[in-house]
């Protein structure tokens, strides 16, 4: 056995997708995946679910599907950490002939037609209790505040700039406009970037991803048998993971460094290559910061220099980085980590059309969870490893 690979993807409708449960939704995305590989649900032995689609994720799931004799059943939760874990445990499961066959899947459904997107993850007030009504009474009461917190820490130590963080947001769109499935896909200034309303200063509205509902799923097999099935194998050469522990306190990293410093470094080691190898990044942007704080831990560019790295035009199209090329979760759609890694295999695959990336014989894919807690990182190929 020469490695794991992806060889199938499943995508549901995403966005305002409105009538079905998540539990649903994930059962179509498997059945997706399944059937694009050249498989039925029933060559499936392994199922890992992500946190999201309610109740007890992974044995109900395995019941709608029909789903017997598993041999690897788990849900796994590291936030939007959560895809590059499950397929690096997919990966493993499959090397140590745990199981032949894993779907990996995630899954929401937080949007209803009669809720703003904006109210879609809010906490009811009557939630904050003890300390943490303490940082709610300082104004901290959303994740954002929490991101941007982060953000004003990096640009009081750096220099940077909101104007660079909207040159990721202007790049991303930019990319956004050849995905037929992203939500926004007009294109956008620096100038729309600054006069989009403030949602926690320093982030601006198109700082801030979109929230979608629907579901993602791959399956994950040996690369021998990936050869065999319906579309070309996309090999997992590495993964990592970091979680810093940083806490939000004076004299921390909190907001300065991420645990994509750690991730990147074991998924680059395990897969023998450099930053300079890569060809793709496709980054977890759940904020326009957490892509440029990304790109300066795994070395894409020195510490405080992501937002001129960014400003310079290197991540959009015709960029030396191609960054979040299907536009990401802050113009295409929010499905946590399946969003980079579902652009990575459609980029490795060669199914881009017209926003497919000049060269992607090697993508780093990201993954970021809680508020900077959590940090998986991939690197995927056409290629088998060592080819």
């Amino acid at each position: 056995m020469d490695g794991a690979a992806i060889a199938g993807l499943g995508m549901t409708e995403l966005g305002r997708v409105y009538g079905r449960s998540p539990r649903r939704l994930a059962a179509d995305a498997v059945r997706l995946a399944a059937a694009d590989a050249g498989l039925s649900p029933g060559d499936l032995d392994g199922l890992l679910v992500s946190h999201g689609t309610g109740g007890s994720p992974g044995i109900e799931l395995a019941e709608t599907l029909g789903l017997r004799d598993l041999r690897l059943l788990s849900q796994v939760n590291a936030f939007g950490a959560t895809a590059g874990a499950m397929v690096s445990h997919a990966a493993m499961a499959v090397l140590s002939g745990s199981a032949t066959a894993v779907a990996c899947v995630f899954a929401d459904a937080p949007l209803t037609p009669e809720r703003s997107a904006g109210s879609a993850y809010g906490r009811d007030a009557r939630e904050w209790y003890g300390f943490g009504g303490m940082t709610a009474a300082l104004g901290l009461r959303s994740v954002t505040s929490f991101y941007a917190l982060a953000a004003r820490r990096h640009m009081s130590r750096y220099g940077t700039t909101s104007e660079q963080l909207g040159a990721i947001a202007v790049a991303t769109r930019a990319w956004a406009a050849g995905n037929p499935r992203a939500q926004l896909r007009d294109p956008i200034t620096i100038e729309d970037h600054q006069n989009s309303r403030w949602v926690s200063e320093p982030l601006h509205l198109l700082d801030c991803c979109l929230v979608s509902n629907g579901a993602i799923a791959v399956i994950v097999t040996s690369a021998d048998r990936a050869r065999d099935l319906a579309r070309p194998p996309v090999h997992v050469w590495g993964w990592g993971q970091g979680h810093p522990g940083h806490r939000r306190e004076r004299g921390s990293e909190f907001g300065l460094a991420t645990g994509a410093a750690a991730s990147g470094a074991a998924a680059l080691k395990m897969a023998g290559i450099t930053v300079a190898d890569v060809d793709v990044c496709e980054l977890y942007d759940c904020y326009t910061y957490t892509v440029l704080v990304s790109l300066e831990d795994y070395g894409f560019c020195g510490k405080g220099e992501g937002g001129a790295f960014a400003a310079s035009g290197a991540l959009g199209p015709g960029g030396t980085l191609p960054t979040n090329t299907g536009g990401g979760q802050l113009s295409a759609y929010y499905m946590w980590g399946m969003t980079p890694l579902s652009e990575a295999v459609i980029q490795a695959r060669g199914d881009g059309g017209e926003r497919q990336a000049p060269s992607s014989d090697v993508i780093l894919v990201s993954g970021n969870g809680g508020i900077l807690d959590h940090h998986s990182t991939l690197i995927v190929s056409p290629h088998p490893k060592g080819a």
